[in-house]
Order: structure tokens, then sequence, then C-alpha cells
């Protein structure tokens, strides 16, 4: 029993519905929001060290014996998510002070921003399936907001297209979550993968496996991401960047807890699916890369080929596979938030969107066209930065498997990548300098901070591996391994 399982959890929740209470009060609400991230980043590598030690961490909350109440459990897969999302998370905050505008400020934004990492830590950390649909929902209903914030014509048009979206994905959830429960008598993810490890994962179980597929990649963005570009572009930058380092990285995470913990038995079926469903993403998030000259929209496409590349190395199922999609996604939270909000930089100093109107920037502003540079080339997967371990890992993977086509497939879309940061890069940064700084629509002023902290992340990552390498390897050994999870759980009692 761990009680810092929860902390997670409930520090930002409480402080959240606190600021419901204090709505004017925005310099204590900005303190709070950011001692709060602060302390959940230091109790996240406390728990990480205490895995480390001790292995997977788990909470029975009321002191019930799994599975019959609500359970937390802290594996390594599971902290090194909450780790990262909560320092990509404190680095949004520290971007937001002097971007997000008071009249925002003052519509609860830090208490719906503390609301969704609530919801994303509490998806990350549940070993209950219906509890992991309430987080979807806690982070998806802050997420609503969040996106509607400002009233804008555009912003309601998108907000109305992604609430439906996700509305409907929740209700199949729910019917997942039904059929669960009458084939197995339970929620608790790890006695379903008891129960159906004895049953056996006849048909019927493969499609209701092939259910929670289509949810949680509609989640992900895999494949039907209809809803995804226009509800990334709208938002302000911080709000963007949040959500394309962990909206999608949620749905992601979902997929590989479910499809390497409860339904593994059938991969020639589920995770070849996993594995189209992946290709697929990834050529048709390089085509939107490649085919705008928006950089808003050249982004959020650039995440849906993210989040296609990272399922790639679960759908290869060996562990230089699930090595590569560890290590991917950890670089893909940290490297997208970086990116994000350098464009939100770029849009504010030159007031559009579009790259043909951009040049020169890099004249008045090189600090940030170096940051976008080391971001691109983390993304493309150049060494010695954080993407090109992962890409490495994943395409070896994809080989020794046999899965020629979605290695190939894996290496093309890099270079879509290539082409569609290069394009934004040489447009915006090079070129003769359009705008002088008194032209400029505002200033890079209180907002590179958390820009140099994003970047030095990455060169971290990419030049000193060996210091996160043991825990990925603990992480991708606990998930290729299900019994240690379901022991942690179970902590020696008889599974009912």
């Amino acid at each position: 029993m761990n009680n810092l399982l929860i902390w997670p959890v409930i520090m930002p929740l409480i402080a959240g519905l606190i600021f419901i209470l204090f709505r004017n009060h925005i310099r204590l609400q900005r303190i709070i929001s950011l001692i709060v991230m602060v302390l959940v980043s230091g109790i996240s590598i406390i728990i990480i060290g205490q895995i480390k030690n001790n292995g997977i961490q788990t909470l029975q909350l009321g002191g019930w014996q799994a599975p019959y109440g609500i359970g937390l459990v802290g594996d390594m897969f599971s902290m090194l998510l909450v780790l990262t999302s909560s320092i990509v998370s404190l680095c949004c905050l520290l971007f937001s002070f002097k971007t997000i505008g008071q009249g925002r400020e003052k519509h609860y934004f830090y208490s719906l921003f503390l609301f969704l990492i609530t919801g994303v830590n509490g998806s990350f950390l549940t070993g209950d399936l219906f509890n992991l649909y309430v987080f979807f929902e806690i982070l998806l209903l802050a997420s609503y907001v969040l996106v509607s914030l400002g009233g804008g014509k555009l912003q309601l048009r998108e907000t109305m297209k992604y609430v439906i979206i996700n509305v409907l994905s929740s209700a199949f959830f729910l019917i997942g979550i039904a059929y669960i429960y009458s084939l197995t008598g339970t929620l608790n993810l790890a006695h379903i993968s008891v129960r159906i490890a004895e049953a056996g994962q006849d048909g019927f179980i493969t499609t209701v496996a092939l259910l929670f597929l289509l949810v949680f990649g509609i989640k992900a963005g895999l494949f039907l991401f209809y809803w995804l570009p226009g509800s990334y572009q709208v938002p302000p930058a911080a709000i963007s960047a949040l959500f394309a380092a962990l909206l999608t990285k949620v749905g992601i995470y979902a997929i590989i807890r479910i499809f390497t913990l409860v339904f593994y038995h059938e991969p020639e079926i589920t995770h070849t699916m996993i594995g189209v469903l992946a290709a697929l993403t990834m050529i048709l998030g390089g085509i939107g890369a490649i085919g705008y000259w928006d950089i808003s929209r050249i982004l959020t496409y650039n995440v849906i080929i993210g989040s296609g590349f990272i399922l790639a190395g679960l759908a290869i199922f060996s562990s230089f596979g699930l090595l590569g999609t560890v290590y991917y996604l950890v670089h893909d939270m940290i490297a997208k938030a970086l990116i994000f909000l350098i464009a939100g930089v770029i849009i504010y100093l030159t007031g559009t969107r579009n790259i043909k109107e951009m040049s020169g920037l890099i004249r008045h502003h090189p600090y940030l066209g170096w940051m976008f540079f080391i971001a691109a080339l983390a993304l493309i997967g150049i060494p010695p930065l954080s993407g090109f371990i992962g890409k490495v890992f994943i395409t070896r993977g994809s080989f020794e498997a046999e899965y020629y086509w979605l290695g190939a497939i894996g290496l093309i879309t890099s270079l879509m990548i290539l082409y569609s940061l290069m394009k934004i890069f040489m447009n915006v940064f090079w070129g003769e300098t359009i705008l002088s700084e008194d032209e400029e629509k505002g200033s890079t002023k209180g907002v590179i901070l958390p820009l140099v902290l994003l970047t030095a992340l990455t060169i971290a990552l990419g030049i000193g591996p060996e210091w996160i390498h043991s825990y990925v390897e603990i992480a991708v050994d606990g998930l290729m391994d299900p019994e240690v999870y379901i022991e942690a759980v179970f902590a020696g009692n008889d599974i009912p």
C-alpha cells in the first residue's frame, strides 16, 4: 500500500475546486497551480524510485482487497507518463501566465487546467476499467470548455465537432465495459486479465477487444482523427500544446495497457489490426502535414503521425518494439509541447498562421529559431536528439519481426515530417525579414523559460539516454509480462 499514489490525482483536483471560490484572485491561482505541479512532479520522482527498488506500487482505497475496491496501480510505465505529463504541464502553465489573457483566467482557466491534469493522471494510475472511463470523462469535460473558452465562432464550431465525436466514443466505451462485465463479472483490470486467460480469448472477446480499439483509437487520434485537426488549432498556444502533448497520449496509454494486460492472447488479429491502423494513420497524417501552409494544421497532423508511430511499436509486440514505444512516447510528449508553444509565439509575433506570410524571424529571434530547429530534428529522429532512440528501436523491432511494411511506412513518414517541419523553418525563419521589431504584434518576453526547459529536456533525452534506459527497461518488462502487474495488484491474496 502506497498512499503517495493518490496525490497526483487529488492535489490538482482539490486545488481546482478551491479556485472556483477565488475566481478573481488570479495571482493566487497562478502561485498555487505552480506549486501543485512542482509537488506532483516531485512525488512522481519519489514513486518511480520506489518502483525501481521495490516493484509496482498499489493502493486499494478504503482498505478493500482487490478486486472489490477502487484501486490505483503505479507501475514504471504509468509513472514515467505521470512524471512527463507533470513536467510538460508545468511548462505550459508557465507559458500561459503571459499569453492566456485575463478574460480566460477569470473564467476558471486554472481550475479547468488542473481538472484536465486530474483526469490525465487518474487515467494513467487507475487499475479499474470503469474508473478509466470516469477519468477520461473528467479530462474530456475540462477539454471541452478549454477548447471553447473565448467564445469565437471558429472555436464553437470545432467544439461541437469535438464534443459530438467524443460523446459517441464514450458511449461505445460504456458498451464495451458492459460486455466485459457480463463476460468476466469484474472491472478490475488485473482480475479481467486473469478471467480472460482462464476462459480463453474466443471470437466474441476478440470482437469486444476491437470495440475497445475503436474507442481508444478515436481518443488517440488513430485513423479516425476527423475531430482532431480543427479542435487543436483553435485554442490559445498553451492549451493547444497541452492537448498535443497529453490528450492523444491518454488514448495511446489505454491501448497499450489494455492490449498488453488484457487482450494479448490473439495478437495475430488484435495487434495486426493495430499495425494496419497505425500505418494508415501515419500515411494520412503525413499527407496532411505536407499539404498545408497553416502552421497550426501542419503541427497538428504531425501529432497524428506520432500517434501512429508510437502504436507501431505495440503492433510489433516485441521487447524492441515496446522499448521504442515507451522511449518515443516520452519524447513525443515533450517535443510536441515544445514545438506547439514555439508555434504559438510565432503566431503571436506575426499575427498570422500562414507560413507564406512570414519570413526572416531568425534575425530578431535567433533563440526561437534554433529551438524550433532542435524540436524539428527531434521529431524527425535525427541523432543525438530524443526521437532518434525510439525510432531506432521501433524500426529495428519491425524488421526483426518481419513487419517490413510497417517499418518502411515509418521511415517514409519520417521524410514527410522532415519536409513539413523544414517547410516551416525555411519560410518562417529564413529569407528577408518582413517585420521589424516595432511592427511585430507581440514579444517573447516572459515565454522563453518554458521553451528553454523543454528544449533542454529534448537534448538531454537524446545525448544521455543511459540515465532513463534502466527505467524504460523495467516498464517494458512489466508490459511484456502481465503476471507482474497481476501479482502486485493482488499482493499475494487469493484471486477470486
